[in-house]
């Protein structure tokens, strides 16, 4: 095909990109794989501040180490940070800022997408519904929300399996292939439908698999409990406004008309507000006089449970990586919230990608350090 006429050339180059912008297929040969600029890219509803700022007060002096010490070998603290793909870094002990740090043009009002930190909202989204009686128990069914699974066998399936992700769902993780699971669930443009075809392959409650797939479905179980309010406006009302969240926020949606919330990865907002939520689990669910989410909610969430097929490095969406009470969100690119309750300590990392650092290692180390 020749187009010797430049306006024809243009509008079919147009054409073309819509098209592709618009499929699954498309979006995929188009973006490829997660990048920290995907807020960008996709469709979103806004979540919205309140009138009520919380700033944490900034320590007159940095108390992180200048030296990194990671085995038999040590680095340059904030080198070895710049070196690993970093954008933004901060240190909390105390309720108080030790250290706050930013590269590559990124700063405190910069976006930065959460990825799947955005599964440890969701769980806490979900013992607010818990709380609010929107939802039984964890014990129920997920069929009770998405009856329309029940005829691939899901009756056996509860909430708690999707939390604990020992749900025995037959999902591909891998982005690289624009047609596994969780490409489809990222890329695609209509999530309720992927959700419909979801399948089972082992019997729920007897093993532990890392799949996007459950936080989803945990997704939709909400929005069906919310019935006339979405997702993110739960969101809204539950968290960004109580947390006196200083930024506004986004959640990405698969589709502009009627989306819904990737509930799996996505929500976009500031270095400082990622510790906010930190701070709430830090503090047993309760932010200044309020209980924001049950303080048994939080227990649940950050306890070692190897019953049932559970990781004991793993809990209700939330990963546990010493075991030792310290916990943290984690998203793929090497987006982190991490808490050491014991510590008095929140550490927010995020990141371009991982780089080369071990950041379980490197957090967990700090944490100790402190």
């Amino acid at each position: 095909m020749k187009y010797n006429n430049p306006f024809k050339l243009f509008t079919f180059t147009c054409i073309f990109m819509v098209a592709l912008s618009s499929c699954k297929v498309g979006r995929f040969v188009m973006y490829n794989f997660a990048d920290i600029r995907d807020h960008e890219k996709f469709p979103a509803r806004n979540i919205q501040t309140g009138s009520a700022k919380f700033s944490f007060p900034v320590a007159e002096k940095s108390k992180v180490p200048k030296v990194l010490q990671l085995k038999d070998k040590s680095y340059p603290f904030e080198q070895y940070l710049e070196d690993n793909k970093t954008v933004a870094f901060l240190v909390i002990k105390n309720d108080t800022i030790q250290y706050e740090h930013y590269w590559d043009n990124y700063d405190t009002n910069s976006i930065v997408p959460s990825f799947s930190m955005a599964k440890s909202i969701t769980s806490i989204l979900i013992g607010c519904a818990i709380d609010d009686k929107l939802i039984q128990s964890v014990d129920e069914p997920i069929t009770r929300y998405i009856p329309e699974l029940k005829e691939s066998g899901f009756e056996k399936v509860s909430i708690e399996h999707l939390l604990q992700m020992t749900s025995g769902l037959k999902f591909n993780e891998g982005y690289s292939n624009p047609f596994g699971g969780v490409a489809t669930f990222y890329y695609g443009t209509n999530l309720r439908k992927a959700i419909k075809k979801m399948k089972l392959k082992s019997e729920p409650g007897t093993q532990f698999e890392y799949l996007s797939g459950n936080t989803q479905l945990l997704g939709l179980v909400l929005e069906r409990a919310l019935k006339d309010k979405t997702v993110t406006a739960y969101l809204e009302e539950k968290i960004w406004k109580p947390l006196e969240m200083e930024y506004d926020a986004s959640w990405s949606l698969d589709r502009k008309k009627n989306g819904l919330e990737k509930t799996f990865c996505c929500i976009n907002a500031r270095a400082r507000d990622y510790a906010k939520i930190g701070r709430l689990y830090l503090n047993k669910g309760k932010w200044k006089d309020r209980q924001i989410v049950s303080e048994e909610w939080v227990r649940q969430s950050t306890k070692i449970d190897t019953k049932n097929g559970s990781a004991g490095y793993y809990q209700y969406q939330w990963w546990l990586p010493t075991q030792t009470g310290d916990f943290m969100a984690q998203g793929i690119l090497g987006q982190y919230i991490y808490v050491h309750p014991d510590k008095n300590l929140i550490i927010v990392r995020l990141g371009r990608n991982e780089g080369k650092a071990d950041w379980w290692e490197i957090l967990s180390g700090l944490g100790e350090a402190y």
